[in-house]
Formats: C-alpha cells, structure tokens, sequence
C-alpha cells in the first residue's frame, strides 16, 4: 500500500501470441468482448475511442442481476506496448474510487508476450480482492482465445 494511490493489484501472464494481436484483444471493442470480465458475465456493448482522453464504456451483464457499466478514460495509449486508463463503475459500490490500470506488453520473441497488469488506487482490499477475481477470470479466458 502507499499513502497516494491506495491498495494495489499486479498480476503477469505470458500469452501464446505476438505483442501486436494481444494488444489488439486489449483495445479492439469487438476482441475485448470476448474475453472481458468474470466467468458467467457478457458483455454487450463497448464503446471506445481509443487516444489519450478518450473514454470508453463497458456494458457488463452477470449471470443474474442487472446490466451495468464500467467507465473511463484512456491515460496512455502506446500501440503495441503500453496501455493506460482509469477505471470506475457508472453507479459505484461505496466502497468504490476511480483507479489507474496499466496494462504492459513486453516481446518474449515474437510468438509469446508477457502482459503486467497493474491497478492502482483501491479504497478497500475487499475491492482490490474483488477485481483480482475479476482480473484473474478475464485474462485466463483471453489466454484460452488468442491464437
């Protein structure tokens, strides 16, 4: 934990893919909706303009409950290397605050990248815990998807 940014979350795969088709899967609306979110979740809608102080939004639908959003702003947008933007839902928990994720792309030889994903900023670790499930999920189905 540091005093500015909050309880933190960082979590490292190695995908079977070159850097330019994982970065694609991490911005394309179409892509992301694949593999985004917790197991049992769909996703119907993504909206997105890809560019530093763009926004994006995310219509998230679980197994049972109601439609609802997650929002943002792209921070940093470095194809096919860096990605950056915060993360807030439309109608947060009260436990909930905006924060900062990262995601990192590095060449592992041209069939293989590593991806670091970095959130920063949690209020609570009941919600940093809640997002590591939620990360875990969706980057194991990403892992399953991408060639």
């Amino acid at each position: 934990m540091t005093q500015d940014d909050g309880l933190e979350l960082r979590m490292r795969r190695v995908l079977s893919a070159p850097r330019p088709t994982v970065f694609r899967a991490l911005t394309d609306p179409r892509e992301l909706a694949r593999w985004w979110g917790p197991d049992g979740f769909t996703i119907p809608a993504v909206e997105s303009d890809l560019r530093p102080g763009g926004g994006y939004r995310i219509a998230m639908q679980p197994p049972e409950g109601e439609l609802f959003h997650l929002v943002g702003e792209f921070l940093e947008v470095v194809a096919p290397e860096r990605l950056s933007f915060t993360f807030r839902w439309e109608e947060p928990d009260p436990e909930d605050r905006e924060t900062v994720v990262t995601l990192s792309l590095r060449d592992l030889g041209g069939t293989s990248t590593e991806l670091l994903c970095v959130q920063t900023g949690f209020a609570t670790e009941r919600r940093r815990a809640l997002h590591d499930e939620g990360w875990t999920q969706g980057l194991d189905k990403l892992g399953k998807l991408i060639p």
